[in-house]
């Protein structure tokens, strides 16, 4: 039982430092080369990080009782990430009409092709390893966890579509439609955080993305 308490939160731990190098790649190239789907992915993974530490602390009760409900850090940190997850859905709609008033262009988007590719082998990693650990503790909140890396595994293809298309066809709409695919995932996801904290429920509603 603690060999896969431990690997689940060495995998919270790969979740959390992968998302904050993700985040700081994505910000860096996304503001440099003026695409908001990038930059938007970005700052989704800072909050990712957030929302990390919050079950890398459930998994540490994990190791002494059975976790039945979210403490009061844990509620803390989804209403954190719920405020965070509105506040970048309100940033990148009105990022999008001001590209599309100022007829802003992207540079380039080949680094968010590369991230993209980067971040679909390993949200599809990290998911299915979390799914496996989850089933051997058959713990709830694992479970969910998996099955909400699903989210960050739906964002990379978006940015990866935005991405290549604009690239191709050079075409801003392309980037601004990857901006709002974010937006709805991220509105989504801190309606579901609200959730949380009010049921105080472990597990995750993804079947909804």
């Amino acid at each position: 039982m603690n060999h896969w308490i431990k690997k689940a939160f060495i995998l919270s731990l790969i979740t959390i430092f992968y998302n904050i190098v993700e985040g700081l790649i994505s910000v860096y190239f996304g503001a440099g080369d003026e695409t908001l789907a990038l930059l938007g992915f970005g700052v989704d993974s800072f909050v990712e990080v957030i929302s990390g530490i919050g079950i890398a602390h459930l998994i540490i009760r994990m190791k002494y009782s059975k976790v039945q409900s979210r403490d009061a850090f844990e509620k803390t940190a989804l209403k954190v990430t719920g405020t965070a997850f509105y506040l970048l859905t309100a940033g990148l709609v009105i990022g999008s009409v001001l590209i599309i008033i100022n007829d802003v262009k992207p540079e380039t988007t080949i680094p968010g092709i590369i991230i993209a590719a980067i971040s679909i082998a390993t949200m599809y990693w990290l998911m299915t390893s979390k799914l496996k650990v989850g089933k051997a503790l058959n713990s709830d909140a694992i479970i969910a966890d998996a099955n909400c890396t699903k989210t960050c595994f739906y964002l990379s293809f978006i940015l990866l579509a935005s991405s290549g298309l604009y690239e191709l066809f050079s075409i801003a709409y392309f980037d601004i439609l990857g901006s709002l695919g974010i937006a709805y995932f991220a509105f989504k996801e801190g309606r579901e955080a609200f959730e949380k904290v009010r049921t105080g429920n472990l597990l995750c509603n993804c079947d909804e993305h």
